[in-house]
């Protein structure tokens, strides 16, 4: 695996999420922030954060594979938050916690969260970007 995730001394060690990644693979991928959209394009979770969530990552799982990579990969997360709270930190950990056992991975990356006023349509509560490393 080309990412090594790592919670070094001397900073505090998050259960939600690791303090940085170590990239040693050879193809740098920047994906364009997923929504909850199916294949077809068709809104998934409509009002349900957690399900949207997950949404978000399955479809990083499946672009990532069609590039011959997989969500192991994924370097650092920035998460993109409609009207964001502390109360939906455990809908959030929910989501993902779904697609981790959909994907088969360990979900737990480097992240940014930031809480913004709105997204590209009123129905997305979430939206998550990747950069991934494949080697």
């Amino acid at each position: 695996m080309p990412v090594t995730l790592v919670n070094p001394e001397g900073l505090p060690k998050p259960d939600v999420y690791r303090q940085l990644s170590i990239a040693t693979g050879s193809r740098l991928v920047f994906l364009a922030g997923q929504v909850a959209r199916d294949a077809g394009g068709r809104p998934v979770g409509t009002g349900d954060f957690a399900a949207q969530v997950e949404q978000c990552y399955l479809n990083i799982g499946t672009a990532l594979a069609g590039i011959g990579g997989s969500f192991d990969d994924v370097a650092k997360l920035t998460i993109y938050v409609v009207d964001w709270s502390p109360e939906k930190m455990p809908l959030l950990g929910e989501g993902v916690g779904r697609a981790a056992a959909k994907l088969g991975v360990d979900p737990v990356k480097p992240i940014t969260l930031l809480g913004v006023a709105a997204l590209g349509e009123p129905d997305l509560l979430v939206e998550v970007e990747a950069t991934a490393v494949i080697g």
